[in-house]
């Protein structure tokens, strides 16, 4: 069976376990924390999270581990067959990663945290989310899912990261990141209204109070 190691307040996490569900894939959660111990390394080379167990060992990276799954497991195919248009969907998923999620990770700490960034982070953060945002406006379909007429791994990245991404322009900000994009929101209201998607969300809750507690013990 499948494992999947880290923990459900993870996005990336969540990414990978929303694929397993939708594909109807029987796996096992492994709790596993980010660090740099012996133990950790061991299961992920920069100690981070998620990881997929196998049979042969570990696969890490979430990009990696989707495409692994979608190569060799069944149930509902989350990649286009036809390499054009399966290159337009690892695009976006990319142009989500570096041009949204990174530039809104910057201020994650203030945002979600409340441990103060500086206004030049918050600043540059600021300015290359709006222009990711113009990206996606350029290059997603909302068509009327992320890259077009079928759920896709975009999907997946667009409802994880770019939902983060939106909390810190509102929180920091006043900014609704979406507001010129209707179709976009309107696809993540219904991307976290899927049964699974509330599920991997309940999941979260749950593990939040701990999570926020390690966190400011860290503080």
């Amino acid at each position: 069976m499948l494992k999947l190691y880290g923990f459900s307040v993870s996005n990336y996490y969540n990414m990978v376990k929303l694929a397993l569900l939708e594909k109807g894939l029987p796996f096992e959660e492994v709790p596993f924390y980010p660090g740099q111990t012996q133990e950790a390394l061991a299961i992920s080379p920069r100690g981070k999270v998620p990881v997929l167990g196998v049979k042969q060992g570990f696969i890490n990276e979430t990009s990696v581990i989707l495409e692994y799954i979608e190569h060799t497991q069944e149930g509902p195919s989350l990649l286009p067959a036809e390499p054009f248009q399966r290159a337009q969907v690892l695009a976006l998923c990319r142009e989500i990663e570096l041009y949204i999620e990174l530039p809104a990770r910057a201020s994650f700490a203030e945002a979600f945290f409340g441990m103060p960034v500086p206004d030049a982070i918050k600043e540059k953060s600021k300015t290359e989310l709006l222009l990711g945002i113009e990206s996606l406006g350029r290059h997603g379909k909302f068509a009327p899912y992320a890259a077009g007429e079928r759920f896709t791994i975009a999907d997946l990245y667009f409802m994880y990261s770019v939902n983060l991404a939106c909390a810190v322009g509102e929180k920091l900000f006043g900014l609704d990141l979406l507001a010129e994009l209707p179709k976009a929101k309107a696809l993540l209201e219904r991307l976290h209204a899927m049964p699974n998607a509330q599920k991997v969300a309940a999941d979260r809750e749950a593990a939040m109070p701990a999570f926020m507690a390690m966190m400011a013990a860290k503080k």
